[in-house]
């Protein structure tokens, strides 16, 4: 798709919105900038523009003159796609992409996209480390804070793209294809928003969908709906897998992590090496170092990253050690499959604190993990009362609901003894509370940072 000389109207005027006028500026393209909520001030956003960026700025109700005169629409990923102004574009014929598809067309050297229900940021992470430590130029972009808009102009024919995708941005790609591709794992999430877990599925398996023979895909063999996606790829398919010994693909042997090709098995890192916790980070782990296999990176550069890497803020990232207790920040924990491998990685008696906005997810077996492992649990949020009758049928009795974030705080504080951990792992997204999972986390820290030690 060809830009130039077109009108291309960014819808959001969030991180990625800005991003995106920002670029398209750059490559001298007429804008729009705009967003439904008519309470923002157009001065504050023309604000937060790059210096001397020009765009005209539109709020409130979209117009049929606004479409008319609109060549491309490019979607901020918050967006869904059945907004009634998004389908009065599709019904007037105008292209739709997002910020990942426009990135692409702007940016320029090798992709890396990786996407997944959980594990995502770590696993982008750690590849963004190794290939850092490899390669000259290497940006690591997407769901993971840096928009891939907001760096695609600096890019070069040698660059390494590593991008963390969400099914959000998956569904307005269009000719985005990365060299290697993951998809780490597919369990219900965001079903609000694709309201079907096929369709969720095939969001997730859309990374692949322009790759080419010549081109991998990484999947994982453990997980039964990415295992399923490798019957019709059209990239070759390397399989990690924690549970079983693969002939081919990254797997563990003997409490070592290798990888198996033709007969010959290469040890990448043995498992004691990993700063990194639980049988998620292991995967993580997995999964990160297949990319790396796949873009040629040496085992020695591989193994040197692991053992480096330390995790990843907000995802089951230790605090503090206060008055005996341990505290776990797993802001990032915002399903109930992420809150698994979160309770998972506790090795003892925990207080957890959950509950937050409600995607239509189901508890039960997030729960049926915490049995025997729970002493507590501190529920806030719009799904504190639906939690608290699923917690009932898997034996979970200690059940405190909290008003605030700060009373609940003070509630784990309370229930915790020495010897103990306090996990924040909410198994539900931030909004309505917080305005994203960072601010919950970094809420959190800055707590735990507070408590007062006893007076031996």
């Amino acid at each position: 798709m060809n830009l130039q000389g077109k009108t291309v109207l960014v819808a959001g005027c969030g991180i990625s919105g800005i991003a995106a006028v920002n670029l398209l500026y750059e490559k001298g393209i007429r804008t729009i900038l705009y967003d439904s909520n008519d309470k923002l001030e157009a001065a504050e956003i023309a604000g937060r523009l790059a210096d001397g960026v020009q765009t005209e700025i539109l709020l409130g109700e979209m117009t049929e003159g606004t479409i008319r005169r609109t060549d491309v629409l490019v979607l901020s990923p918050g967006i869904p796609m059945d907004l009634p102004f998004v389908e009065a574009f599709r019904s007037a014929g105008i292209p739709i992409i997002g910020e990942i598809e426009l990135a692409y067309l702007c940016g320029k050297g090798r992709v890396i996209g990786i996407t997944g229900t959980n594990g995502k940021t770590t696993t982008t992470a750690l590849t963004g480390q190794i290939m850092k430590n490899y390669f000259d130029s290497v940006f690591v972009v997407g769901n993971i804070g840096i928009p891939y808009t907001g760096v695609a102009a600096e890019m070069t024919k040698d660059t390494v793209t590593v991008a963390e995708i969400s099914s959000f941005q998956l569904e307005t790609i269009d000719s985005f294809c990365p060299q290697v591709s993951a998809v780490l794992n597919v369990t219900p999430d965001h079903l609000n928003r694709h309201h079907t877990m096929e369709k969720y599925i095939q969001a997730k398996e859309d990374i692949a969908k322009n790759q080419r023979k010549d081109q991998v895909c990484i999947l994982n063999y453990d997980n039964a709906n990415t295992r399923r996606m490798a019957e019709h790829i059209r990239a070759s398919v390397l399989f990690f897998s924690r549970l079983e010994k693969l002939e081919q693909g990254v797997c563990l042997d003997q409490e070592q992590i290798v990888y198996r090709d033709n007969g010959r098995t290469e040890v990448i890192c043995p498992l004691s090496a990993m700063q990194l916790v639980g049988n998620c980070n292991v995967e993580n782990v997995m999964a990160a170092s297949a990319i790396a296999v796949s873009m040629g990176v040496p085992t020695e550069i591989i193994e040197k990253t692991i053992r480096e890497f330390k995790a990843v803020e907000h995802r089951i990232e230790f605090v503090k050690e206060v008055n005996g207790v341990r505290y776990y920040n797993d802001s990032k924990g915002t399903n109930p499959d992420a809150a698994i491998q979160g309770i998972q990685a506790m090795d003892r008696p925990t207080v957890l604190l959950a509950g937050g906005y409600d995607k239509q997810s189901e508890y039960d077996e997030w729960l049926k993990a915490c049995e025997g492992k729970v002493k507590a649990l501190v529920l806030i949020g719009q799904t504190r009362e639906k939690i608290q009758q699923a917690a009932m049928r898997h034996r979970i009795t200690n059940i405190l609901l909290k008003d605030t974030f700060e009373e609940a705080m003070k509630e784990c504080e309370q229930q915790a003894e020495s010897g103990d951990a306090v996990l924040l792992s909410p198994a539900c997204a931030s909004w309505g509370m917080f305005d994203n999972y960072e601010q919950r986390g970094n809420l959190f820290k800055e707590y735990v940072r507070g408590i007062q030690e006893h007076e031996k």
